[in-house]
């Protein structure tokens, strides 16, 4: 089942849910500010959904939200707040929430929520791993394989992590200098240049997949399918 973090600064909030989304068989980490579910969060640390209170002290949970969508991580997010206004909605949505429930909840519409984001990511586990799935294009991510139509394709590990950034973030736009800053050493000095050839050499290892990755004058690169 899918790996969840729980966000609430009221540890029973967080302890009830935890609990009971536990009993529904989803593995579940509780964090009791913003700061804790980011620290959480680094390095590897992976999660399939995050349930975020919006008014926390410190840093809200609008502002932990924008953060993760500034750094590139497109986790699907659920907003938990006790404010209901269609501003609040709004707000929220721009922040880069994928849902919002108003407090107080009852834990069925929670799950059914749950669910519904689960269902419209196409982040899979398969044999407790990780995989990204776009038609015949599948990203093991324990593996750093890339496979189209169930055949490997030999990319190299900046290929990969490129690959990755796009499809991971789909839609969304990377400019030059957010790719560099993602896939390569800081200390290594790249031109936009080395990044367009990497691209290039990409494209044509994912065939007609390749044309799916897009360069908008002014936006950037950005991984789109009709």
């Amino acid at each position: 089942m899918a790996r969840i973090l729980v966000v609430d600064d009221e540890p029973d909030i967080c302890e009830i849910l935890g609990f009971n989304l536990e009993n529904e068989g989803f593995e579940v980490e509780r964090a009791l500010s913003a700061e804790q579910a980011l620290q959480m969060m680094e390095g590897e640390s992976r999660y399939e959904l995050i349930l975020l209170d919006v008014m926390m002290e410190s840093m809200s949970g609008l502002d932990m939200a924008r953060q993760l969508r500034e750094s590139g991580d497109q986790t699907p997010i659920i907003f938990l707040t006790a404010k209901n206004t269609e501003n609040d909605l709004l707000d929220g949505f721009s922040a880069g929430g994928d849902d919002y429930i108003t407090k107080p909840f009852s834990f069925p519409t929670v799950l059914a929520r749950i669910r519904a984001v689960l269902k419209r990511s196409t982040t899979t586990l398969q044999a407790g791993r990780v995989v990204l799935t776009i038609g015949e294009l599948a990203i093991d991510t324990e593996t750093k394989s890339v496979t189209l139509g169930g055949l490997r394709v030999p990319l190299t590990r900046k290929e990969y992590r490129i690959l990755f950034l796009l499809i991971e973030n789909r839609e969304r736009h990377f400019t030059r200098q957010q790719i560099i800053d993602s896939v390569w050493d800081e200390d290594t000095y790249v031109g936009d240049r080395s990044v367009d050839v990497h691209i290039a050499r990409l494209r044509k290892k994912l065939g007609k997949y390749g044309e799916c990755i897009v360069n908008h004058t002014g936006y950037g690169y950005t991984f789109y399918m009709e």
